[in-house]
């Protein structure tokens, strides 16, 4: 432990202190991250509709931080016309899409399996580095995509024709790469001149995405009866037989506005490559939740998968550094 507190080489003390800020606010995201994958299930699996859940999520936190952005920042709702085009992509894509396909894969594989999936973005985005932006990448960025492949045969079992349906898998891996824009496009931002605050960036992203629900499924059908019941008994003690209220407004606090504010606030001292090596963190911490929560296990060979899956995107980061 004492190694901790010294500086890494190369590297100044108040950098070094900066990373772990960083990397602190990031492990905290993941957490709750992880948290809400279980709430989340729990009310998908008492029949609430996914798009409607994800439509309920982003407007739920838009509304939550519009509030407290308009008494402390209120400066910070003025949109200059540059941000406009990264705000609607950063709504729709980055937080939109992301949350809804996540839901999806929800829907169709345990929590573990669907994070996994998802969490092969940072691979993705080793890839963009290397052939759009053209930044030195080793050649182990090809080793790294090998091995995540090979890790991802292994969690879907392809030799048994696929133990999960195959709706689930693609939702996941579209999450993957909807979760690849987010990263790209925050770590953007955040170099910018300007950029903008964590929180009136969450505000915004999440602004835009419930305007996109707003356009696709008016808020004047939406089956709020869905919501009166209780959560699924079976689901165990602790979250089942629970009040759909109770579980949605968890999923938007705790589940929502806050693991994002920690996770963009983390960006100030992390680049997109290192915040997502940090965010391998949360499938793990979902897997567990799961097992003790929703008593979902993953096979030994699936477990094996698992862990090539974050290897591969470790060496994806690697990819990275500097020759």
């Amino acid at each position: 432990m004492s190694d901790l507190a010294e500086p890494l080489p190369g590297v100044k003390p108040a950098a070094h202190r900066s990373l772990w800020v960083g990397y602190t606010l990031y492990l905290l995201g993941a957490l709750t991250f992880a948290l809400n994958g279980t709430v989340s299930k729990a009310i998908l699996l008492s029949g609430v509709d996914s798009a409607r859940l994800s439509q309920l999520r982003v407007t739920g936190a838009f509304l939550f931080l519009l509030a407290f952005v308009a008494i402390n920042r209120p400066k910070r709702l003025r949109i200059e016309r540059r941000e406009w085009p990264f705000l609607v992509a950063y709504g729709i894509f980055g937080v939109a899409m992301t949350q809804y396909l996540f839901f999806v894969a929800l829907q169709y594989l345990p929590v573990g399996v669907a994070l996994l999936i998802e969490f092969t973005a940072p691979v993705f985005v080793a890839l963009w580095f290397r052939f759009v932006l053209r930044e030195p990448t080793r050649r182990t960025v090809w080793l790294a995509l090998t091995i995540a492949l090979v890790g991802l045969a292994l969690v879907a079992e392809v030799w048994r024709g696929f133990s999960f349906e195959a709706i689930g898998l693609i939702a996941a891996l579209g999450a993957a790469l909807a979760l690849s824009a987010h990263y790209l496009i925050t770590d953007r931002q955040m170099r910018q001149p300007e950029p903008r605050d964590p929180v009136s960036l969450t505000m915004w992203g999440f602004g835009f995405a419930s305007l996109f629900w707003v356009v696709v499924q008016p808020w004047w059908s939406f089956p709020w009866t869905d919501l009166s019941g209780n959560s699924d008994a079976s689901l165990g003690a602790i979250i089942g037989d629970r009040p759909l209220w109770l579980l949605t407004a968890w999923m938007i606090v705790l589940g929502t506005v806050v693991p994002f504010w920690l996770v963009v606030a983390s960006m100030r001292h992390l680049r997109a490559s290192q915040a997502s090596v940090i965010g391998l963190t949360e499938p793990l911490l979902a897997i567990i939740i799961a097992w003790l929560v929703l008593a979902e296990s993953l096979a030994v060979v699936q477990l094996i998968g698992g862990a090539l899956i974050l290897t591969g995107v470790v060496l994806a980061e690697r990819s990275r550094q500097p020759r």
